[in-house]
């Protein structure tokens, strides 16, 4: 069924009207979806909501919840907004069981699209951008670049029935990102000169894994004093195998890794 999420939406089910934001009504019309079909509002939060487009006629006096898009603004804005009934309320089934954050070097040209999009389908809680030394493309703007790769992960979490939109962030410093990910139970630091410690050893020592962090780096890899800060900060060094994975391929790998060791795949 198609998707659609809304800003921490709650409400009374069955039978409560949602109002779609304009952007999402806009979708809806032009999916020319009939009257009987069904279609998914996410609050966001975990919970799904399974509705139809609603009667006119029976809604014309609701003033509706706006989704996530959505806009407060004149009568003539809300009067062309998509009204959805709902019919049922349930858990969103495409949240995994724990919580994984993946922090991703930035990257030229579209690998932080794949990574990110790829990141999202996976299971990721939330996406962090940040600056490594061998880092090769750096955006003019990244307040912009974010914002892009949000409605990336956006999209990518309605395709595969995400319960919630991970945020993706640009941290200030690598420092600042090594910070955040070593708070992290199992804080993964995953660096091409590791030669003993593998990702399956990691996860099989029967370590607390309820919230993991992945770090994964830039084209041209990690320094040995970033190495070392890692390390120093409390993260865990390890391989991801014998070959050399692109930087775009090592976070979807290290990810769709921990999801099926932890039973999310």
């Amino acid at each position: 069924m198609t998707r659609f999420f809304t800003n921490g939406f709650y409400a009374e089910a069955p039978g409560g009207v949602i109002r779609l934001s304009d952007a999402d009504s806009t979708h809806v019309r032009s999916l020319r979806l009939r009257p009987e079909e069904r279609f998914v509002v996410c609050d966001g939060n975990g919970r799904d909501y399974v509705c139809r487009l609603a009667d006119k006629d029976k809604t014309s006096g609701s003033s509706g919840t706006s989704g996530s898009s959505g806009s407060s603004g004149s009568s003539s804005s809300s009067s062309s907004s998509v009204l959805a009934e709902i019919l049922e309320s349930r858990p969103t089934s495409g949240e995994p069981s724990i919580e994984c954050t993946v922090y991703i070097a930035l990257a030229k040209g579209d690998r932080l699209d794949y990574a990110v999009q790829k990141s999202v389908e996976l299971g990721a809680r939330d996406i962090v951008l940040f600056k490594s030394e061998r880092c090769i493309a750096l955006p003019s703007d990244a307040a912009k670049k974010t914002a892009r790769l949000q409605k990336i992960a956006l999209e990518a979490a309605k395709q595969c029935g995400r319960g919630r939109v991970p945020g993706v962030t640009m941290a200030e410093s690598f420092g600042e990102a090594i910070q955040q990910a070593a708070r992290a139970a199992l804080p993964l630091f995953f660096f091409e000169n590791e030669e003993e410690l593998s990702l399956r050893k990691a996860l099989d020592t029967g370590c607390d894994i309820s919230s993991v962090s992945i770090v994964t780096g830039p084209e041209g890899g990690f320094e040995e004093h970033e190495a070392k800060l890692a390390g120093s900060s409390g993260m865990l060094s390890v391989t991801l195998g014998p070959r050399v994975l692109r930087c775009e391929t090592a976070p979807v790998a290290a990810l769709a890794a921990i999801m099926y060791h932890t039973g999310n795949m």
